[in-house]
């Protein structure tokens, strides 16, 4: 599904925009050392935090979670996104200009999920002019992510940070199936409250639904929105992203229905519609 964000104008070069991203969460020392590297190198950045609390190692919610919201930032954005289970293998740290954006990551995939406009273009990150002269095994967030961002945002251009890729690790957006008069998808997402974000986007369910079977429930109340169902109903609807969803209002379906990502959701297609 192609979605186009209202863009604001490029960023001033004067003070460029460095989002970080993570698995570190808040309470430890990582994320202050990666700031602390970025704006020794580059005073003037804009730091941003938009999450430090992706799951331990989990490399497809990272994946799922930068795909919804990089779309929403302005060009010329840098986005360091360290979930890196494989550190300090022989995994690849990658420079991604995609969408006239930058991603600074491990090459484990967690990019590959973003919808694209063009190519992306991708390096990597080799030349150790643009690391800390010590790089350890164990936190490359800190010795060549964070160090890279800073380079990029006082203008190095990516090519410097080293040889151009034409292979990388890939992800792969889960397929969902018709058969008759049944799509099969799968949950792909559950948000903090709860709420489970299915596969199976909103085209395919253009002529409505009879039901939603989600393990053993059936689901039945397919609604524009959460305050036209009663508080602890199930319902499903058509999420932000523009994807089904399931929920329980002023609860939490994953928690009642006892279910993680990757449980297989079903949907009966009628001609019913939005209620």
């Amino acid at each position: 599904m192609e979605r186009e964000a209202n863009r604001p104008v490029p960023l001033h070069q004067n003070r460029p925009l460095i989002t970080l991203t993570t698995d570190f969460g808040t309470a430890s020392p990582y994320l202050a050392a990666m700031k602390g590297v970025i704006l020794t190198r580059c005073p003037q950045a804009n730091l941003v935090d938009l999450t430090h609390e992706i799951p331990p190692q989990d490399i497809t919610h990272a994946a799922y979670y930068l795909r919804e919201a990089m779309p929403w930032f302005p060009t010329g954005s840098i986005h360091v996104v360290v979930i890196d289970p494989g550190v300090g293998t022989s995994r690849l740290p990658l420079c991604v200009t995609i969408n006239d954006q930058h991603i600074l990551c491990p090459d484990n995939g967690l990019w590959t999920l973003i919808e694209t406009k063009s190519a992306p273009v991708v390096h990597h990150m080799s030349n150790q002019k643009h690391h800390l002269p010590q790089i350890s095994n164990t936190f490359h967030g800190r010795d060549v992510f964070a160090p890279g961002a800073a380079a990029l945002a006082n203008g190095i251009p990516p090519d410097v940070l080293g040889p151009r890729l034409d292979q990388w690790q890939r992800l792969a957006w889960p397929a969902y199936r018709l058969e008759q008069n049944m799509l099969h998808g799968e949950v792909i997402f559950i948000d903090r409250f709860g709420n489970l974000i299915t596969n199976i986007p909103a085209e395919s369910l253009s002529h409505g639904t009879d039901s939603v079977q989600i393990g053993t429930q059936s689901i039945t109340r397919f609604v524009k929105t959460y305050g036209l169902a009663q508080p602890g109903e199930l319902i499903t609807l058509i999420s932000s992203n523009g994807y089904l969803e399931i929920a329980e209002v002023n609860g939490n379906a994953a928690r009642r229905l006892n279910v993680s990502r990757g449980q297989s959701v079903v949907v009966v297609t009628s001609s019913r519609r939005y209620q």
